[in-house]
This record gives structure tokens, C-alpha cells and sequence, in this order.
């Protein structure tokens, strides 16, 4: 189910106070935050691994076995990815403030997914397989940039909010006796 698409000045926070709330308090969180640059340092290796194999023609074994690494990696943050999205936003995915994340996620599984059938069914060679992963690893990028960009629009929200409680309280304790 696709979240609801209003367009009031509270659907453009990011989070509303309760969805804060719920992220705060949920494992899955912290789940994220792990895997997230776990997935990133297992794609840098990868991508070097894969760029070596390319231009040496050396390491065909440990560059496809980076690329399967990588590869389970992503689903793993994608299934706890849509687990979070439940616990904070009530759906699996496609919640509001994620929807062009997770579609575009759905870019980067596919190339992956085509990587791996590309790889168990030999339906083209290695070299073909490799580019596939590099098509795969620049959807991955710009989909992390989409996060990242998230994230920083997450943290000014609650710069945005700290700053108007702390100016709502300051007339409260002027007016104290």
C-alpha cells in the first residue's frame, strides 16, 4: 500500500513527532545505521576488486564473489529497510517521505538480480556480467545519495525543531515568577 499523499505543511516534515518517536525507539534503526556503511565498504572493495578485473583481466573469482557479497548485502538492508519503514511509517515500503528512495531501490535490486542470473545462468560472459555490476554499483550511488540527502534533511528538521521549542519555552520561563 502506497502512503497517503497530502499535501498539508505537516506532510512535509520528514517525520512527524510520533514517526520520531518510533524511530528513536526502534532497533531497526540502529539495524540500518550498521548495515548502511557496512554495504558501503563492502561496495568500495567490490568496485576495486571489479575495476582490477577489467583492466588486468586478474581476479575474476574474488570480484565475482565481491559482487555476490555485495549483492546479499543489499537485499539484507532492503528487507530491514521495509522493516523499519513499518515500524516508523505503517507500511513496508513506499511510505511518503522514502517513496523515490525505495522505488528507485527497486532499480538498483534489479540490476543486482540481473547480475546474479547473468552469472548462474552464463548468459553472457564475464566481462558482460562484470558491466552489469557497475551498471548496478552507479544505481546503488545515486540511490545512496538519495539516503544521505534524507538523512541531512532529517537532521535539519530537528535542528528546525529544537530551535522553535527552545524559543516557545523561552517566554514560558520569562513569565515565571
Amino acid at each position: 500500500m502506497i502512503g497517503d499523499r497530502t499535501t498539508s505543511a505537516r506532510s512535509k516534515a520528514l517525520y512527524s513527532p510520533e514517526q520520531r518517536e518510533r524511530r528513536d525507539a526502534t532497533v531497526w534503526t540502529l539495524v540500518q545505521g550498521i548495515l548502511a556503511p557496512l554495504q558501503f565498504l563492502v561496495f568500495l572493495v567490490s568496485l576495486a576488486l571489479v575495476i582490477r578485473y577489467l583492466v588486468t583481466g586478474h581476479g575474476q573469482e574474488i570480484a565475482t564473489a565481491s559482487i555476490v557479497v555485495k549483492t546479499l548485502v543489499l537485499y539484507t538492508i532492503m528487507i530491514t529497510g521495509a522493516i523499519w519503514e513499518k515500524v516508523v511509517f505503517g507500511v513496508y515500503l513506499f511510505a511518503e517521505p522514502f517513496f523515490w528512495e525505495d522505488v528507485f531501490s527497486f532499480l538498483v535490486i534489479a540490476l543486482h538480480t540481473a547480475y546474479l542470473v547473468a552469472l548462474f545462468t552464463g548468459f553472457t560472459d564475464t566481462r558482460g556480467q562484470m558491466m552489469i555490476a557497475l551498471a548496478a554499483y552507479a544505481t546503488y550511488v545515486v540511490n545512496a545519495g538519495q539516503f544521505l540527502l534524507k538523512l541531512r534533511a532529517a537532521r535539519l528538521q530537528q535542528q528546525a525543531d529544537d530551535r522553535a521549542a527552545a524559543q516557545q519555552a523561552e517566554p514560558a520561563a520569562e513569565a515565571a515568577p
